[in-house]
């Protein structure tokens, strides 16, 4: 059975513990950011040069976190989760592999684009039926727009996307973005109505056709603690981890948010583009089973990359400093 599996199984019965927080590595930024996303090339010391690592690195590194025992879920687009399966990468099931099942519009970021500057539009480029056979479990994002037009066609695109996920065996989760452009609605509001708008749609649908949880953006203790106590068996809130931050940043939004009830964290670019990723993943397992606090966690990650020989991105002092304002607010 795989860990995924497992945990689900214990939030879902009520007996969460903190060794039970799930984890995912978002590996699936190549559907959204094309040849950068795999992220700079660094040297022998772990300094980042200007070019950026190719497809069979990324998939080395795909493949390193999921041989790790760190994560628990892999998050990757169709096309590298063919590759790695078909090397048997998931073969002992431990790790589930998930697919990014829709790319829509607002997660566009080619190099000199401006789609994030418009409403998300619907848009899936997988095919269900042909991944079925690679991942039961796929990734479906929306994002609200307080636009009338907009989000009727973002909902009735998710409708027809659970009539296929059920209709072939599929399981799916749900992530809900925050837009990325002034919708009229901010500060603490801009949580509530996001809430508002994840409950909504949810409301409607029976138990096949539900998200098996929820990857959204963290609107801070209220909005997480407000969702997540909603319904904490029924309604499993997970959290995204946005641009990569400082160190400290990462270790606080992982333990915030578990905190005020999130279960699990899907984090991409702060995994990413950090100096060492299998040893950041390895500290937030530790801050968020509340071993170690956030800034002990960035010490000891700075002293794992002294140890290493790893020049560190920023001085640890830097380093050490929440920047994310939600995060200062907490």
């Amino acid at each position: 059975m795989s860990t995924l599996t497992q945990k689900l199984d214990t939030i879902r019965t009520g007996s969460y513990g903190p060794a039970d927080f799930i984890i995912a590595d978002a590996k699936d930024g190549d559907m959204a950011m094309g040849i950068v996303a795999p992220g700079p090339r660094r040297d022998d010391k772990g300094k980042i040069t200007a070019v950026p690592k190719t497809l069979s690195e990324y998939l080395a590194a795909i493949e390193e976190m999921s041989k790790s025992g760190l994560v628990d879920i892999m998050l990757m687009s169709a096309s590298n989760a063919e590759i790695l399966s078909n090397r048997g990468v998931f073969a002992d099931g431990k790790v589930t592999p998930a697919i990014r099942h829709n790319d829509t519009t607002d997660i566009w970021s080619a190099r000199g684009s401006s789609y994030r500057d418009h409403p998300s539009m619907p848009f899936r480029s997988a095919d269900l039926e042909m991944v079925r056979g690679i991942s039961k479990l796929g990734l479906y994002s929306i994002t609200f727009s307080n636009d009338i037009d907009q989000d009727l066609e973002t909902l009735e695109a998710y409708g027809a996307y659970r009539e296929d996920v059920v209709e072939l065996g599929l399981d799916h989760f749900l992530e809900v973005f925050n837009p990325a452009f002034d919708i009229g609605i901010s500060g603490a509001a801009l949580g509530d109505y996001i809430n508002d708008c994840i409950l909504k749609t949810l409301a409607g649908l029976v138990r096949a056709e539900r998200p098996q949880f929820l990857k959204m953006q963290y609107n801070g203790p209220k909005a997480m603690e407000e969702l997540a106590a909603y319904d904490p068996t029924g309604l499993i809130v997970g959290i995204l981890g946005g641009a990569k931050g400082t160190t400290r940043d990462t270790f606080e939004l992982v333990s915030q948010a578990e905190k005020y009830g999130a279960r699990v964290a899907l984090f991409g670019r702060k995994i990413n583009l950090a100096e060492n990723p299998l040893a950041l993943v390895a500290m937030m397992r530790q801050v968020v089973e509340r071993t170690i606090s956030p800034l002990d966690a960035v010490k000891a990650y700075h002293a794992t990359l002294k140890k290493a020989g790893q020049v560190a991105d920023r001085d640890i002092a830097d380093d050490c400093e929440i920047t994310d304002p939600i995060l200062k607010a907490g």
